[in-house]
């Protein structure tokens, strides 16, 4: 991840901290995986190869690779959609 991260690649630099992000979800690394989803949710990105569509506030609450991040505040938080 280091090799290629956002500020030498912006194309597949967030592809990697989408990955890690949900590795570490699934993996009961909680602090992890938040703070990689916090950075991506602030960032335009084309996400992840197979699916091409960036995390946002409703594939996390529907992507059931997140559930073990469900009871945390932080990630409920992040859930939300932020309106004007």
């Amino acid at each position: 991840m280091a090799a290629t991260s956002i500020e030498k690649d912006a194309l597949m630099g967030p592809t990697f901290i989408e990955i890690l992000a949900r590795v570490a979800a699934r993996m009961g690394e909680p602090d992890r995986s938040v703070v990689a989803l916090q950075k991506l949710l602030l960032i335009p990105y084309i996400g992840l190869p197979v699916a091409r569509s960036p995390l946002t506030p409703a594939v996390l609450r529907l992507d059931p690779m997140f559930d073990p991040l469900r009871p945390d505040p932080r990630f409920q938080k992040l859930c939300e959609e932020k309106r004007p």
